[in-house]
């Protein structure tokens, strides 16, 4: 960050919030007015079920953070306008939280963003600054500009509220009883938001990143060097200073963290559209692109979003070249057992453990 001073701060403050399973039970209940659940779908060639928030109202989970954050300071008061730093997902999602609240938002996006995400944070009547060519530089001229007009500045990831919203997508998931979930990691408000919502349940939540651009896998380790993240097509994780509550709590609660290689998440983007019909951008298929190395009977991956430029996607259809999958194979004996050749099928509420959410259960089904 060009504010070298911002890690000290920002790192003591992180060890005075808390974020709990309570949090994420209460963005739930606020959020059931306005956004239902995304649906599963089960990708029988990596079989793995993808949990799809690419058919999320702004086509990216972050949109359940950013209306969290909003409805809550809204209930304390807090009517100030909000303004955003975001590579696109999180600028559109508090556009469309900005737009059904009536609250004036202004996002702050580096130049050279996808002109879709520009076009869908327009089109819900928010102010576009474009500043910088990174996301840090766009952060500190956020930050600057709050500070100037009295703004109240929401974090992409480092914010209470934004993380237990992340999280609600970990109780819409909870009732399908996998055993593992692999979520992508950028600042980490996603995974920390999924972790808390079902470590409780017994579930090993697992994230995913893409090599040189790692910073939360590295600073878990206790690296936290600034590293310039390197060039990806997964740019809606390309996060030079993961979050400091996120650290902490991604620290404590995440099994492990995959490392993908930049052609592994372009292969998988592309068998994603070819072969499952899900349009996914680049950290949308991250976690997918992991699952291969994460083992498990009942795995989910997150799409996290399906906000890819038409251009971007039209090159990588006509220049990758998928390998094919490999044939299944039967086993002696196995066609008699439904259970094995059949796919997994997501259990009744009523088998799955126990969460206290009231009404969830009978929503999404």
């Amino acid at each position: 960050m060009p504010d070298r001073s911002r890690p000290t701060a920002a790192a003591d403050h992180a060890g005075e919030v808390n974020v709990s399973v309570a949090d994420v039970l209460a963005a739930q209940a606020r959020l059931r007015r306005f956004l239902p659940p995304t649906p599963l779908h089960y990708a029988e060639r990596f079989g793995t079920w993808l949990k799809l928030e690419n058919l999320q109202r702004t086509g990216s989970y972050k949109v359940r953070g950013a209306l969290n954050a909003m409805l809550a300071a809204l209930e304390r008061g807090d009517e100030r306008p909000v303004i955003c730093a975001s590579a696109g997902n999180h600028a559109q999602g508090v556009a469309w939280a900005s737009h059904r609240l009536g609250v004036q938002a202004i996002t702050v996006m580096p130049h050279g963003a996808p002109a879709t995400k520009i076009a869908g944070v327009q089109h819900w009547g928010a102010t576009v600054r474009q500043h910088g060519n990174s996301y840090d530089e766009a952060y500190a001229f956020a930050r600057e500009l709050a500070e100037q007009n009295g703004y109240r500045f929401l974090s992409a990831f480092d914010d209470p509220d934004v993380i237990a919203g992340q999280g609600t997508l970990g109780i819409e998931i909870a009732p399908h009883a996998p055993d593992v979930v692999i979520v992508p990691i950028g600042g980490g408000g996603l995974a920390s938001g999924v972790a808390l919502a079902l470590k409780s349940q017994g579930v090993r939540v697992v994230g995913a990143q893409v090599e040189g651009v790692d910073s939360m896998a590295r600073a878990i380790k206790g690296d936290v060097r600034e590293i310039d993240p390197m060039p990806t097509l997964a740019d809606g994780v390309k996060v030079k200073i993961p979050g400091f509550i996120t650290r902490r709590l991604c620290t404590s609660l995440l099994d492990d963290v995959v490392i993908v290689r930049e052609a592994e998440l372009r292969e998988t983007l592309v068998r994603l559209a070819l072969e499952e019909h899900v349009i996914a951008e680049g950290a949308g298929a991250l976690a997918l692109a992991a699952g291969r190395r994460v083992a498990g009977k009942r795995k989910c991956a997150v799409v996290s979003g399906g906000n890819i430029d038409a251009t971007v996607l039209a090159t990588l259809l006509s220049e990758v070249r998928p390998r094919p999958p490999r044939k299944p194979r039967r086993r002696s004996g196995e066609r008699l057992r439904s259970r094995a050749t059949s796919p997994p099928t997501s259990p009744s509420p009523s088998q799955s453990p126990h969460i206290p959410v009231t009404a969830v259960e009978e929503t999404l089904w």
